[in-house]
């Protein structure tokens, strides 16, 4: 598809913008959540609320891009890199012991435990799936 085909955003039936407004909107309080909360991930939420925005507002696409603290988490995905080793460390450390001490001290119902060890394995799997930044990127 070439650019002249592609619509402004501006051009989309108003109350798809607002939808995709809010729903870009929705995944940002989400992924802030989610910085605090180490089931909830962030990234794939910034992600889509970049897909919302890119299709309903081109300056709060750009505002989320150079944004100071969540720019920097989606810009490596972005630009086809991946995460740093220390940023997947920490990642999967915060994960493990969070759903470890929920599961140990908290749970008392089996398939809430076997849910969220389910939710770990998928969540650590996936952080190591994803590209490693090589160190040398750093300029």
């Amino acid at each position: 598809m070439d650019s002249s085909s592609r619509k402004n955003p501006q051009q989309f039936n108003p109350v798809l913008r607002w939808c995709l407004l809010s729903a870009g909107f929705t995944s940002i309080v989400v992924a802030i959540v989610g910085i605090f909360l180490p089931v909830l991930p962030t990234v794939p939420f910034l992600l889509l609320a970049l897909g919302c925005f890119a299709r309903s507002s081109e300056r709060l696409y750009t505002w989320l891009i150079d944004h100071t603290h969540l720019g920097p988490l989606v810009r490596p995905y972005l630009q086809g890199g991946g995460i740093s080793r220390g940023a997947k460390v920490k990642a999967i450390t915060l994960i493990w012991v969070g759903i470890t001490i929920s599961v140990v001290f908290f749970l008392e119902i089996i398939w809430v435990r076997l849910t969220l060890l389910a939710i770990a394995f998928g969540v650590t799997f996936y952080l190591l799936y994803l590209p490693t930044q090589r160190t040398d990127d750093h300029e």
